[in-house]
């Protein structure tokens, strides 16, 4: 494990709790990790608030102060690179990366999703789980790559799915599952046991 600690940004647009997870597990010394910076594109994002309480450099970045995605992303980009960041974690960040931004940390992006990717990309996940009659759902972390939850899959956790479940009681379920896998992912790729072939993350199990 490396003697200088990772650097991480998360990128939040809501309550941040992904981002707590994260936090968590740094002070419990889980993660040979530091948050250089938290941004949201939401000014009122609780995700800011629980940044501010663990003393971490937080950044509210309004993009209707941008007259496009262009100029938005270059903004991020600098700041990020200005922290020299080393891996990019959206928890809960509402907003469509762009190829620009993408191309600035190639690899180095990745998110939680609240589905068994390849299944039930996008939003409104649990309602149309239900809907469909799944038996089975869960939490998916993947690589950010151009097409929306498409990038290579890193870990999953299954939850199965209840009879008496509605969207809520499925979506608690499966977001404690996304605590535990988010920062295990993480984990994984400071200490440099993921390796890449085509579309697929495998374990190496060896690392540094």
């Amino acid at each position: 494990m490396p003697s200088e600690k990772f650097k991480l940004a998360v990128l939040v647009s809501g309550r941040g709790s992904n981002l707590q997870a994260i936090i968590d597990s740094i002070e419990k010394n889980y993660l040979n990790a530091e948050i250089s910076l938290v941004m949201s594109n939401v000014k009122d994002a609780y995700a800011l608030e629980r940044a501010t309480k663990h003393g971490l450099e937080c950044v509210f970045l309004d993009p209707k102060a941008f007259s496009n995605r262009n100029d938005y992303e270059q903004k991020m980009i600098d700041l990020l690179q200005s922290k020299s960041i080393e891996l990019v974690c959206l928890a809960g960040f509402m907003r469509i990366l762009g190829k620009k931004f993408i191309e600035a940390f190639p690899g180095k992006i990745i998110n939680i999703h609240p589905s068994l990717l390849p299944a039930f990309p996008g939003l409104n996940v649990q309602k149309r789980a239900l809907e469909h009659g799944a038996k089975y759902s869960g939490c998916t972390v993947h690589i950010v790559n151009e097409e929306v939850d498409g990038g290579p899959i890193i870990l999953q956790s299954v939850v199965p799915i209840k009879d008496e479940d509605d969207t809520q009681s499925l979506s608690e379920r499966i977001l404690e599952q996304e605590h535990i896998i988010y920062p295990e992912a993480i984990k994984l790729i400071i200490e440099n046991k993921i390796e890449f072939s085509g579309r697929r993350a495998l374990r190496n199990k060896q690392g540094n």
